[in-house]
């Protein structure tokens, strides 16, 4: 498999191109991640000529919508950021994106919305960029660095990243229906443990695979999987998948029981996921069982990446 690409904010990758003539160089991004991922670094205001260092913006409230501004001199930069985001959001072909927090241009949560004069009137709003972004791409996996601090959230996002890149290089290529069952049959658990109901569709879009038109087909389903892993995993539902796959080993009751027990530890947050999961894999790898083995649930992305060793709360 090819490594993901994942549009990233300029400053994140260490770049000098904050408004201070600075960086905000993320840990996670620059160092585990680096290694396994292909970095598109895009930096809007750079983009449209504003240099490093720059006067600081915001987006000020007005009647027709956010307005992108000079905080300093009210220079209006609406139109120039939006024509430069819908330009950029019609060729952009990547596995995710990570954005600068709060950012007037690449926040994607929590954005202050100021008046003309005096405080924030509230902190709801995006970036004006990275709007325009998200509403092209709904279903791209994104988030910002800040959130990324969290655990779950991170895992969420690699997660997504890597399946996202897994269906588009399959999808790139000159694929037959036989491939696409194939790569459903490999996603099942990881599916289910996100959205039993996507699981479902998804299923019986592969059914009528070889009878359709290649191109609905290959959209119809593409549009399946990534809203599927859209949904958090939970506990439960990740309980529910060890389980299948529990079942479709040919285990003594001796091994069943101390996997069972493993699992309904990971159950009451005293063992992360990592555990039941390795252990499970272990087995399917001695029995030969292919069909687990092989599944992408116990490896969603590089192992050395380890974001399955914390405990769910």
């Amino acid at each position: 498999m090819n490594r993901p690409l994942i549009a990233v904010s300029s400053c994140l990758l260490g770049e000098p191109v904050r408004f201070n003539g600075g960086h905000s160089r993320d840990r996670f991004l620059t160092g585990p991640l680096a290694p396994f991922v292909e970095w598109v670094a895009i930096c809007p205001e750079m983009e449209l000529g504003l240099g490093a260092p720059r006067e600081t913006l915001r987006l000020e409230n007005a009647a027709d919508g956010p307005r992108l501004k000079v905080r300093k001199t009210g220079e209006d930069l609406t139109g120039r950021m939006t024509a430069l985001a819908e330009r950029r959001a019609a060729v952009l072909d990547v596995d995710g994106y990570v954005f600068k927090a709060k950012s007037p241009t690449c926040g994607i949560h929590g954005v202050p919305l100021y008046p003309p004069d005096g405080p924030p009137i509230d902190r709801r709003h995006r970036g004006l960029f990275a709007d325009a972004i998200l509403r092209a791409h709904p279903l791209l996996p994104v988030e910002d660095e800040g959130r990324l601090n969290d655990a779950l959230l991170r895992e969420s996002f690699v997660e997504r990243v890597f399946a996202h890149a897994r269906l588009r290089e399959l999808l790139a290529g000159d694929w037959r229906p036989r491939d696409l069952v194939a790569f459903h049959s490999r996603h099942k658990m990881q599916i289910l443990a996100h959205d039993p109901v996507g699981y479902r569709q998804a299923g019986r879009i592969v059914a009528e695979a070889g009878r359709g038109v290649r191109a609905e087909l290959a959209h119809a389903y593409a549009e399946a999987f990534r809203r599927s892993l859209m949904k958090k995993a939970s506990p439960g539902r990740n309980v529910n998948v060890l389980h299948h796959c529990l079942g479709m080993l040919p285990l003594d009751k001796t091994r069943r029981d101390d996997l069972l027990a493993v699992i309904d530890s990971y159950k009451a947050g005293l063992v992360p996921l990592s555990v039941p999961a390795t252990l499970l894999r272990h087995h399917a790898c001695g029995e030969n069982a292919g069909y687990v083995r092989d599944q992408t649930y116990f490896s969603p992305y590089p192992d050395a990446l380890r974001l399955r060793n914390h405990v769910p709360a």
